[in-house]
């Protein structure tokens, strides 16, 4: 049985110039998108729930441990 990758990719953001729906100083949950990365953008899963394409350089990408994951996940 083939276990999936169930580690998730978080961010602090740190800029949120003209963007309404980011705040500075939080932590952000990532999504994968190579395309995205290629261009120099993330995939951001922002305060409206909604994933949206943000500058990477708003970001800094950081590892969560695995419980600290799991506690934003509830707060969710």
């Amino acid at each position: 049985m083939i276990q999936e990758k169930t580690e998730k990719m978080f961010a602090l953001c740190v800029e949120n110039k003209d963007c309404d729906d980011l705040e500075k100083r939080k932590i952000y949950q990532i999504l994968p998108d190579e395309k995205a990365t290629k261009e120099g953008y993330l995939r951001v899963v922002d305060e409206s729930g909604e994933d949206y394409l943000y500058p990477e350089s708003y970001f800094i990408i950081i590892q969560l441990p695995h419980k600290a994951q799991k506690a934003l996940q509830l707060a969710s």
